[in-house]
């Protein structure tokens, strides 16, 4: 049996930044874009592995939601405290170099960690957690 990770979400606060920085600097297709209301949708992923995709979305629209846990929950978005993801790169010190120029939010540059990988972090637009690390 085999089980791939298909589809992953990420939150956005503003779907024109993020579509822009996961696109234009990211290098990121953009697969499908949906909207309903006031509500987007945004899925994109790398061209080189169409089976596995994020999913940009609105935090906190889900209709069971109280407005209190909606409040938490947006707290926990801008605080960069809700949602992380990790990506790897065979080219670190390059996509280091273009997401610092993009004028995003650096958490770390490159390092060796005590663990073996050599990695770097930053904010994306809506202030989720990156983390790149080199194949």
């Amino acid at each position: 049996m085999k089980i791939n990770i298909h589809v992953t979400f990420l939150p956005h606060t503003d779907p024109e930044a993020s579509l822009a920085f996961y696109r234009d600097v990211l290098g990121f297709e953009v697969r499908k874009d949906v909207g309903y209301e006031a509500m987007r949708w945004i899925t994109v992923g790398p061209a080189n592995q169409p089976e596995t995709s994020i999913v940009l979305s609105p935090p906190a629209v889900d209709p069971g939601l109280s407005d209190e846990e909606r409040r938490v929950i947006g707290e926990l978005v801008a605080k960069g405290s809700y949602a992380s993801i990790v990506f790897a790169t065979d080219a670190l010190q390059e996509l280091f170099e273009k997401v610092e120029g993009s004028g995003a939010d650096i958490l770390q540059e490159p390092m060796d960690q005590d663990w073996g990988s050599r990695d770097f972090a930053f904010r994306d637009p809506a202030g989720n957690t990156v983390r790149v690390q080199q194949l």
